[in-house]
């Protein structure tokens, strides 16, 4: 099993504060012989005739030397997943959890929202140390 992020329990605990039933922890996702984990898969039930809301979660914590260069590892990571993702539950939506420091530091600069806006990143804007959700993007 992949090691866990530093911050993967406050992100989970976050989810959890806002309703979300963690179903997955981690999420093993499996494309022909490639099988891959994503930190949390998450369920929300919404009304009753809409059934539930399913989210996929990878967790980053953005603590290495370069924001830039932790977010092209993250950014490619994201997109296998999503793929993958598109074949085996095509149902569930993949988040990227990012910190709220690096949000601001980073996701606040051009190139990164620029890449956000391409590649359809849906984000989680997390404190770790509240350990509540601050933000969904879309």
């Amino acid at each position: 099993m992949p090691a866990r992020d530093i911050f993967h329990q406050a992100v989970k605990r976050g989810l959890e504060k806002e309703g979300w039933v963690i179903t997955h922890d981690p999420l093993v996702l499996k494309f022909g012989k490639d099988k891959m984990s994503v930190d949390l898969g998450a369920e929300k039930i919404l009304a009753a005739e809409r059934g539930s809301e399913k989210i996929a979660v990878e967790i980053k914590s953005f603590l290495g030397d370069s924001e830039l260069f932790d977010y092209h590892a993250a950014l490619g990571q994201f997109l296998n997943y999503r793929l993958a993702l598109r074949f085996s539950e095509p149902e569930r939506v993949l988040f990227l959890a990012v910190p709220v420091l690096t949000y601001r530091s980073l996701f606040s600069r051009d190139f990164a929202q620029a890449s956000v806006r391409e590649y359809q990143v849906h984000l989680i804007v997390y404190d770790p140390s509240s350990e509540v959700i601050l933000q969904w993007q879309s």
